[in-house]
């Protein structure tokens, strides 16, 4: 198909949930990269249940998204810090840890960061 392209992410084309029910990855491959929606469950944290999938000591994923729902915190290695909420377009360069804040999911949206992300290294 030439020009347009419609996929929903009731349908990905891969789910990677996270460690201890915190979450999941529905991840749509386009042929301009991957697509992600990651809900992230109250009290998901990346050191906590991503570090171990990563091997890294901070998230080194750059991210481009959008937040749908929820709100999230997110602290650079430098400490520099910001929170984000629904409604509000993100990004966020490599060197990051980050946490659902409050009780309600976080769902976003990313359209840079998600190819390789909660993947066993």
């Amino acid at each position: 198909m030439a020009g347009i392209l419609q996929r929903n992410f009731d349908s990905p084309d891969e789910t990677r949930p996270f460690p201890e029910n915190s979450g999941r990855l529905d991840v749509i491959n386009t042929d301009k990269g991957a697509v992600g929606r990651a809900v992230f469950e109250p009290g998901w944290q990346w050191s906590k249940h991503i570090k171990p999938l990563a091997g890294t000591e901070s998230c080194q994923a750059a991210h481009t998204g959008y937040v749908v729902s929820g709100r999230m915190k997110v602290v650079m290695d430098d400490g520099d810090s910001t929170e984000y909420g629904a409604g509000d377009f993100m990004v966020v360069e490599p060197g990051h840890d980050a946490w659902v804040l409050g009780d309600e999911a976080c769902v976003a949206v990313d359209w840079t960061g998600f190819g390789e992300y909660a993947k066993s290294s």
